[in-house]
């Protein structure tokens, strides 16, 4: 019997990370608008540090362009400082109801550095994929040393991670190719 539960334990775990990288690469700009840039925006909002997506709806009406609606118009001006002060390096522009964000086109060096950045950011994914190879088959290991899994379902379980380690990294190169083709493109 291969311990099944070792390997969903793997797959949830492999599950995770590259569920994080989906959400680490989203907030990397590339030129086109998108709301995901505002996800780790922080509002002072009447004393405390407040996430922008609970103060105002956002959307991205034009390809290099996003729109914040405070529900709050009080908020306006708070939320403009905390967009100044992010690391963005985006200029906001309020008519006193909503503010805008214009994306600006990136240059070929800009895109040069997001590309390696992007890269340096999927090895890493990689590397906690074969982390959680690694943690999965100690578990294994261990099963078989306490007897509850005999040497043969120990080796199989080890072949399974292993091809789902595999499905995953294959997956991390998959987002990283479309994440590069995102930031060339002009």
């Amino acid at each position: 019997m291969v311990p099944k539960a070792l390997i969903a334990q793997a797959e949830e775990q492999m599950k995770k990370t590259l569920d994080r990288m989906r959400g680490d690469l989203g907030t990397l700009r590339t030129g086109r608008a998108s709301t995901t840039l505002l996800e780790n925006v922080r509002v002072e909002y009447y004393g405390a540090s407040t996430p922008l997506n609970q103060l105002a709806a956002m959307a991205a009406p034009e390809p290099r362009m996003l729109e914040i609606r405070p529900w709050d118009k009080g908020s306006v001006a708070e939320i403009e400082k905390a967009i100044l002060k992010s690391d963005l390096g985006l200029t906001p522009n309020n008519d006193g109801n909503v503010i805008r964000l214009q994306i600006p086109q990136l240059t070929e060096d800009r895109r040069k550095d997001l590309i390696k950045v992007v890269r340096k950011m999927a090895e890493e994914y990689r590397v906690a994929l074969r982390n959680e190879r690694r943690d999965a088959v100690e578990r294994m290991k261990k099963a078989e040393k306490s007897k509850e899994i005999s040497e043969d379902d120990r080796s199989t379980g080890e072949q399974e991670i292993q091809k789902l380690t595999d499905l995953y990294a294959k997956r991390v190169d998959d987002l990283l190719a479309g994440k590069e083709r995102d930031i060339m493109e002009v």
